[in-house]
């Protein structure tokens, strides 16, 4: 669900609280020609942009008169002037004039982060905790905003402990230092400190949460735990509910996701983010009808990604077979982000309906106008020739393009896959090595050479190479993990082959990689399972080619 899991502890700091009313202690001082002169030639010459001369008159004013407006007006002029050195000279003498002034320290303080003087900072704000009295739970929540664009967050740890400890006895003080410890990566520090937090309020769900985060660092598992705990006790605590189904989300558990948003729907009935959360765990879910009816109430609503929301209706009806209404749910698409997406579903539509010229007139039109870039819509009608199997005329229609792009990437790769469905091997080692010269980086360039020698069952040691290689620069990618089984099992190497093919098929179940797992589980004797496996993947894709191949190679 993108853009919506942000992976924070939802704020609970109120906004800053004003400083008390109080009266400024100013100086008895008779306003005098030469004090006139001076606050006057100090407004002129900041309202000509001259902000260096403007501060420094003012803080002249405010060293000869002792008067903390003149102080104040001579920091927040060289504070917009962007001169850091006398904006703290000014706040330093302002804290002087009125010691007691919360605005003044709390400046002084932003300031001294902001010139990385963290050893002048906790007496002062050590004295705005003294100050606040009954705000000052508040002001240590707020604790760690001060130190927000400082760098050393380990030195913040620190400080942080020192300034909390005369408030030991107050949760809030212990939140602090989970937070700050958070920020360091200082995992256990943060959980020890958090549960200090609930010692003291056991029903406070902020330090539940920020619990539950810092234990995610180390073991998703047992944060999602902790959040279900905590909700078994206190089942109205609708913003851990929200931490939790996303942590459900984030472990994959669709289903037990969906369940927890919807009971939020209904403490939630309007939240737009709920009910775009539901829809498309829905649409995960295959409950086409859930889904559908959870994104058109977000069109009803003041919902800021609108055209994502058209793109998937187009989705679900296209899975329905309705195929007009998807069509038109595309076209109601405005240009933007979700644009071209919706401009290939269209086209890819057309030929599912057995109009492929239609289709590639749409692209070349959209390529003509200028609406989209000319790479993806290339790709996409190679892909639209390939889909109707004329693999041939995909090639050529790439291999063209290369002409007057030689040395465009995704055009390489393309080409090279289309080259090897046509047994043209020459050109997909010619097409990937060069991709590698051009982006060393290139994971899939790697992992597609590797790939096409172990299928062929040649080359196996450089076969293994490139893929070792790829897998340095994508660990996590199934395709890749795969073809680190495939190229073991040509080896011979079967059991770390079934490891894995299987490590791969849990990250993503896709229909090839069911294919070479159920291959290497019948090499292994174990044909029960292979035959399984393949069903399973049959069921979920059943016009892939690949696996139905090697279904009919291993029937009986």
């Amino acid at each position: 669900m993108p853009g919506k899991d942000t992976g924070e502890v939802a704020s609970t700091e109120p906004a800053q609280i004003k400083p008390r009313e109080r009266v400024e202690p100013l100086p008895n001082q008779e306003l005098t020609g030469q004090i006139v002169y001076q606050a006057l030639l100090a407004e002129i010459a900041g309202q000509r942009g001259n902000f260096g001369l403007s501060a420094s008159a003012y803080l002249d004013l405010a060293r000869s008169t002792r008067d903390p407006r003149f102080a104040r007006r001579a920091a927040e002029i060289a504070l917009h002037g962007r001169n850091l050195e006398m904006a703290l000279q000014a706040a330093r003498l302002w804290v002087e004039i009125d010691p007691d002034s919360l605005q003044a320290r709390q400046m002084l303080a932003g300031l001294l982060v902001s010139a990385n003087r963290l050893d002048e900072l906790p007496p002062h704000v050590a004295k705005l905790l003294a100050q606040e009295g009954e705000n000052l739970s508040d002001a240590l929540m707020r604790l760690n905003r001060l130190f927000a664009r400082y760098p050393d967050k380990k030195a913040v740890v620190v400080i942080v402990e020192q300034l909390t400890l005369p408030y030991v006895g107050l949760a809030e003080a212990h939140f602090a230092r989970a937070q700050a410890a958070l920020y360091a990566a200082e995992w256990q520090r943060g959980i020890t400190e958090a549960d200090k937090a609930l010692a003291l309020r056991p029903d406070w769900d902020v330090a539940v949460m920020i619990k539950a985060q810092l234990q995610r660092a180390d073991s998703p598992e047992t944060a999602s735990e902790t959040l279900r705990t905590y909700l078994a006790g206190h089942p109205k605590a609708r913003e851990v509910r929200l931490q939790y189904a996303r942590s459900l989300v984030g472990a994959r558990k669709f289903p037990q996701a969906r369940t927890e948003f919807q009971r939020l729907l209904v403490d939630f009935p309007g939240n737009v983010d709920v009910i775009y959360a539901v829809a498309v765990l829905s649409m995960q879910l295959a409950d086409w009808g859930a889904a559908e009816e959870n994104f058109k109430k977000l069109l009803d609503q003041d919902f800021a990604e609108r055209d994502t929301v058209r793109l998937y209706l187009g989705q679900i009806a296209e899975e329905g077979k309705r195929y007009k209404e998807a069509q038109r749910w595309y076209g109601e698409v405005l240009p933007g982000e979700q644009y071209l997406a919706a401009q290939l579903r269209i086209a890819q539509l057309l030929a599912k309906q057995g109009k492929l010229e239609e289709g590639r007139r749409h692209l070349q039109e959209l390529l003509k106008a200028g609406q989209a870039d000319a790479i993806p819509l290339l790709l996409a009608e190679s892909q639209l020739l390939r889909d109707a199997g004329k693999a041939g005329e995909a090639y050529e229609l790439l291999d063209n393009a290369l002409k007057s792009q030689p040395e465009q990437p995704e055009l390489l790769y393309e080409s090279a896959l289309l080259a090897e469905k046509l047994g043209r091997h020459d050109v997909l080692e010619a097409n990937l090595r060069k991709l590698i010269r051009l982006k060393p980086d290139h994971a899939h360039a790697y992992n597609a050479l590797g790939y096409s020698f172990a299928e062929r069952n040649q080359r196996l040691a450089e076969a293994e190479q490139l893929i070792v290689k790829a897998l340095q620069l994508s660990p996590e990618d199934p395709f890749i993990i795969d073809s680190m089984g495939w190229v073991l099992y040509r080896k011979g190497d079967v059991e770390d082959a079934l490891t894995q093919l299987q490590r791969a098929y849990a990250i993503r179940p896709d229909p090839e990689i069911a294919a070479h797992l159920g291959e290497v589980l019948w090499a292994l004797g174990r044909r029960d399972e292979a035959k399984k496996t393949w069903q399973e993947a049959l069921k979920a894709n059943p016009g892939n080619e690949v696996l139905a191949e090697v279904i009919k190679r291993f029937s009986p």
